[in-house]
């Protein structure tokens, strides 16, 4: 079982990175279905297909994709596709609770978020730029993580900012994991994740939080 909180060793420049475990809650079905509803006709209301590039967490996500060695229009971190699609009318859409709550959340902050259930992983957690011959199993399909922002544990590649990872994703049967949002410093704080989390988690209670990252270990 990870160690609680969750510390990652950051290698890239200019990020932070916000976890919490999660334990599922039984219920609140209706208000979850009622937030994702909510967050995602707000979306289309502030921002534009047109000008989403320009929004301040994806220009910075965008610069630090680059900074990584990743082409960020050929590879869009997670959180302007989510948003692509929801200024074009989508609505975020029901898979599991957890990973509900962490696509609101993207789409509330503009930044990626991933969900990794619980006892799919091992410390020691490191955050860094993917090297040549590195890939894993995406949600997409094989996948190459060279150049990308990659968080990678004992036994190899997790997630990027980019697309999930089959190793850790979310079951049915996932009752616990861990949320980890990929933070541009000086533009989306620790503290800001953690307060909107909380106020998703009040408007749709599908989850309590176990632990979370302490901001000043980050």
């Amino acid at each position: 079982m990870p160690t609680l909180p969750l510390v990652v060793e950051i290698k890239l420049d200019g990020w932070h990175l916000f976890s919490a475990q999660l334990d599922l809650c039984g219920g609140a079905e209706v208000e979850l279905r009622d937030l994702r509803r909510e967050v995602s006709a707000e979306v289309p209301k502030r921002l534009d297909s047109a000008t989403l590039a320009s929004h301040p967490p994806l220009a910075a996500l965008r610069k630090l994709f680059r900074a990584a060695g990743c082409d960020p229009t050929r590879y869009r971190p997670s959180s302007e596709a989510l948003l692509r699609r929801l200024t074009q009318g989508a609505e975020i859409p029901e898979i599991h609770p957890l990973v509900d709550m962490s696509n609101c959340l993207s789409a509330e902050l503009a930044v990626p978020c991933c969900v990794m259930s619980d006892g799919t992983f091992t410390p020691p957690m490191c955050f860094r730029a993917g090297i040549a011959g590195e890939a894993y199993e995406s949600l997409r399909g094989p996948f190459s993580a060279e150049g990308k922002p990659l968080l990678v544990d004992s036994d190899g590649p997790c997630d990027t900012p980019i697309t999930g990872s089959e190793r850790v994703k979310v079951t049915a049967n996932t009752e616990r994991a861990w949320l980890v949002a990929y933070l541009p410093k000086g533009v989306v704080s620790v503290d800001v994740a953690a307060e909107k989390l909380s106020e998703l988690l009040r408007r749709a209670p599908v989850a309590t939080v176990r632990s979370e990252s302490v901001p000043d270990r980050l």
